[in-house]
Parts: structure tokens; C-alpha cells; sequence
């Protein structure tokens, strides 16, 4: 049988840099020797990609200026790699030059397969803001929010923003994953500590209403032939499942796996991350996060296109409890991309 050159993209220009290194640690674990060979690729903070070493460990290459440093050529090259092709790109990104649709972008130009999500959806769910919109548009419920822009950070009048979602509410930065940057507001003090931070990060802030209700995840696998997960359910301890509850605190939050629900709640959720998927564009992969009201209502809260692949992270734990095994998971996610590649490559692209 002849082998798959798979490459794993690590590391990248974001704040999840190091939850990335963790991810593709979990991902190298699983990948079949007998079907592939690895290439790591390791994008540093300062957006290198270069070669690491070996095939057998996630290198840590920040400071490696010995390290064989690789670029991008059109028709599927990596330049560096002595004329290797690469199969299959495992973008294992998070965050920003990652998951919003850049590296996706740089991949459909050089014709190289990759996993996860297009651009175009890649880039849609990672601003919050547009997910809002178009979820809207479809008639998905999602929560009150008010965005502001970066000239407008010492113009926003927190008495009229309590007004219209009340307290407690969220401010995010727009374009961030992992809460990075996200703050629960209870007063006026804590709002103009939260904005600042915000902006810290992104240039585009969102301020969101808070929703009582529990917090519930969905995993959704497939391209046209959707496969969806058992719901499960975040609890964290201090109310608001923090960078730190997802990734350093083991006592953070707790994971209910499958989450205690009702049939009728059960299939609801299903339903609703299945539509989300769709209407977002999506592919291969997707967590959607959700707020499961009293009453049975559910609003969206985010999609992640490439959602945490760690050991305690969600995406993977939720299809391994559906019947879906962790290295099944990453053999699909490359035949998904292989699949899409040679759907898209028949495409005519010359009009005479």
C-alpha cells in the first residue's frame, strides 16, 4: 500500500499558538505509520513555517534559526521539502492566520488538500459578527449584541449599552478563539477594563447579553453526508468556561459527556447544529456551541472551524462517545479532504 505524505501544520501567529502545539501532539499520536508519512511543519510566532527535525515529535522550532525554513509554491510545492509532495495538509491551527480562512487561502493557491473547513467558511466563523448575521438570516437564534469598531472605543456610552442588554454581558473580541480576551461584565468598572482588553486583541469588540442557560456542544463531521455527535455539556466552576478551564485548569469545568438531556432536547440540539453547519457553508469539521434556555429554546453561540483536537478537548471526546474513535476520526477528516480536493480540481476554471 502505497503511503499518504501527510504534512501537520503547527504552531501558527495567533494567542492559541501553544493550545495548537498541544493539539497536534494528540493528532501525531493517532496518525497510522503504516498508512502515513508525517512531514511536521512548524509556524512560528513570527509566521516562519519551517522543517522540523524529525517525524516523532512536535519540535518547539520559536528560537531553532537551524531549522530548514519552508515556503509556498504554486502547484502544490513546499519549497524545502526537495521536491516531497504533500498529499494532505492537517492545518492543526487555532485562532487568528489559522482557522479565519488565511492558511485555507494559501493552500487553495498552491493546490495542496487540506482539512477542515473552505475559506470562505473558515473565515465567516471566526467573526462573530458575521456568524450572528447569517444565522439570523435562517431564523437560528442567537444572542442581543452590540458591536463596536476600533475608532469608536472611547465613544461607547455604557448606560446605553446596559439598557439594551442589561447585566451581566460579554465583551469579545471579534475575531478570537478560546475566550481569549473575553470578560463577564457586572458594572461599569469592570465594562471599561473588559473593552480595553478586547481591543487588545482584535480591532472589531463585541458586547453580547448573558444568557442563563447551560452550556451545550455539538460535533458535526462530514462534507455533503453529515455525521453528528451526542450533545455535551460544559459546567464550569467559576461560571464562564475560561481560556484556563479549557486548556491549564483540570478542575476548570467539568465535561458531561453525553449531556443529560431529554430525547426531545437531544434531537433539537442535533437539528440545530446540523443547520448551523449548513448554513455557515462548512466542511469536514465543526463544533457548534450553544445556550440551551428553560424553556427549550437554543441560541447558537459560536462555530469553530477547527475546534481543540487535545486530549480533554471536546470536538474529539463527543464523536469517540457517538461510536467515532479518535484515529478513525483523523482517517476520515483526511479522506473528507481528499474527496472535496477532487470535487473542486474537476471544476472547469476556463471560459472560452
Amino acid at each position: 500500500m502505497t503511503k499518504l505524505n501527510i504534512g501537520l501544520l503547527y504552531g501558527g501567529r495567533s494567542t492559541e499558538h501553544e493550545v495548537s502545539m498541544r493539539s497536534a501532539e494528540s493528532i501525531l499520536a493517532v496518525l497510522d505509520k503504516n498508512k502515513y508519512d508525517v512531514v511536521l511543519i512548524h509556524i512560528t510566532k513570527d509566521g516562519e513555517w519551517r522543517l522540523a527535525p524529525g517525524s516523532d515529535e512536535i519540535a518547539d522550532l520559536n528560537d531553532d534559526e537551524s531549522a530548514r525554513k519552508l515556503r509556498v509554491q504554486p502547484s502544490g510545492q513546499l519549497e524545502g521539502l526537495d521536491g516531497r509532495m504533500l498529499d494532505v495538509i492537517i492545518p492543526v491551527l487555532h485562532g487568528t492566520f489559522g482557522e479565519d480562512g488565511t492558511v485555507q487561502g494559501l493552500l487553495e493557491l498552491a493546490e495542496i488538500p487540506y482539512v477542515g473547513c473552505n475559506v470562505r467558511s473558515s473565515a465567516v466563523c471566526m467573526d462573530k459578527d458575521m456568524t450572528k448575521r447569517l444565522l439570523k438570516l435562517e431564523g437560528i437564534d442567537v444572542a442581543d449584541s452590540v458591536l463596536f469598531k476600533h475608532h469608536e472605543k472611547d465613544d461607547v456610552d455604557f448606560t446605553a449599552v446596559e439598557e439594551q442588554l442589561g447585566l451581566p454581558m460579554f465583551v469579545k473580541p471579534v475575531n478570537q478563539g478560546s475566550s481569549v480576551g473575553v470578560s463577564k461584565v457586572t458594572d461599569a468598572g469592570s465594562f471599561r477594563e473588559a473593552l480595553a482588553l478586547a481591543f487588545k486583541y482584535d480591532t472589531k469588540v463585541m458586547v453580547e447579553s448573558a444568557l442563563a442557560g447551560r452550556e451545550i456542544e455539538v460535533s458535526v463531521l462530514g462534507n455533503s453526508d453529515l455525521f453528528v455527535s451526542v450533545p455535551g455539556e460544559i459546567i464550569p466552576d467559576d461560571g464562564f468556561y475560561s481560556y484556563d478551564s479549557k486548556y491549564t485548569d483540570e478542575n476548570g469545568a467539568a465535561l458531561e459527556i453525553p449531556a443529560k438531556l431529554d430525547e426531545t432536547d437531544k434531537q433539537n440540539l442535533q437539528k440545530v447544529a446540523l443547520k448551523t453547519f449548513e448554513t455557515l457553508d462548512c466542511e469536514g469539521m465543526a463544533r457548534v456551541d450553544m445556550f440551551l434556555l428553560e424553556d427549550g429554546r437554543i441560541f447558537v453561540n459560536e462555530v469553530n472551524t477547527f475546534p481543540g483536537f487535545t486530549s480533554i478537548s471536546m470536538y474529539p471526546k463527543l464523536l469517540e462517545a457517538s461510536g467515532v474513535e479518535y484515529s478513525e476520526l483523523v482517517d476520515r477528516l483526511i479522506t473528507l479532504a481528499l474527496e472535496r480536493h477532487e470535487l473542486e480540481t474537476g471544476l472547469t476554471t476556463d471560459f472560452r
